[in-house]
């Protein structure tokens, strides 16, 4: 089954008197089924919070429709199995992370043990525990993000709409919540993820679509898109001085060329957490 699709989903935005339109998003057709990360990437304007507002229903598209498990996004039942995690979330700041979460949750009609039983698991699950009862005003961008995605799950959706959820998040940070994302995928939660930073979806996402000038111009399964069937790639360890020229020389009589030959190279950012990680001073919670 799908969890969302949409047909033809397109959005003018009116720009005043003589001004003509503006073409946000013009008819989209996207399937996601039922228990996959999808990753709906782009450039800064390029459609992609058009496109989750209009799933949600919250803004009306001018053509096209969607559907969300089957039920027509202009319903209201269809959003009760929903959670939605907006770019720029806004909470009350002079309330704690375990009142947030309460405040939500009594939102979407859970009461009592139940719903003090369901903060607990998502403050944990978070890695939240520990700030509880500090006060949202005194949270990092990294915190309160990790509290907009326990808000998102207060109800136990089955799927998620994550618009930049690690927009101004630190490496970190921003490991934290895709490690988040893959557990949630674990658990069978359906997952769209709206981001224009490609590498941070890579590791997340099953499929991918591409979005610019409110356009798809791409769209596919990670894994295919990223390998390069052009070329094929050894590693080999403990190769003596003398091995390297014989290798070269039968990928050569085998009618191949050898474009290069180089050490393997981690990346900054797995550097950088390594570094970090192997520091023992003082491990407190961290954006």
């Amino acid at each position: 089954m799908d969890a969302i699709r949409t047909e033809n989903l397109t959005k003018k935005y009116n720009l005043g008197w003589r001004k003509g339109r503006f073409l946000a998003l013009e008819k989209l057709n996207l399937r996601i089924p039922e228990g996959e990360v999808y990753g709906l990437l782009g450039p800064n304007g390029s459609g992609k919070s058009t496109t989750l507002k209009c799933i949600l229903d919250l803004i009306t598209p001018t053509e096209g429709a969607a559907w969300i498990f089957g039920v027509p996004a202009t319903k209201v039942e269809s959003r009760l199995h929903v959670g939605f995690l907006p770019e720029n979330p806004y909470f009350y700041r002079y309330l704690t992370g375990g009142e947030t979460l309460e405040f939500y949750g009594q939102l979407c009609g859970i009461r009592g043990a139940a719903l003090h039983r369901r903060i607990e698991e998502l403050i944990e699950l978070v890695g939240l525990a520990k700030a509880r009862d500090r006060r949202l005003a005194g949270y990092s961008k990294g915190m309160l993000q990790r509290i907009g995605l326990a808000q998102a799950l207060i109800h136990d959706p089955r799927l998620l709409l994550l618009d930049e959820p690690t927009a101004g998040v630190d490496p970190i940070g921003s490991r934290d919540i895709r490690d988040l994302i893959l557990r949630l995928k674990q658990m069978g939660k359906t997952v769209l993820l709206s981001s224009h930073l490609l590498a941070q979806v890579q590791d997340v996402c099953d499929r991918i679509g591409v979005l610019n000038l409110g356009q798809m111009i791409l769209e596919g399964d990670v894994d295919q898109l990223i390998s390069d069937q052009r070329r094929l790639s050894f590693t080999v360890e403990g190769l003596p001085a003398g091995g390297r020229g014989q290798i070269e020389q039968a990928a050569q009589a085998a009618g191949a060329k050898v474009v290069g030959v180089e050490h393997p190279q981690t990346t900054l950012e797995t550097l950088f957490l390594d570094a970090v990680r192997q520091d023992k001073r003082g491990a407190g919670e961290h954006d």
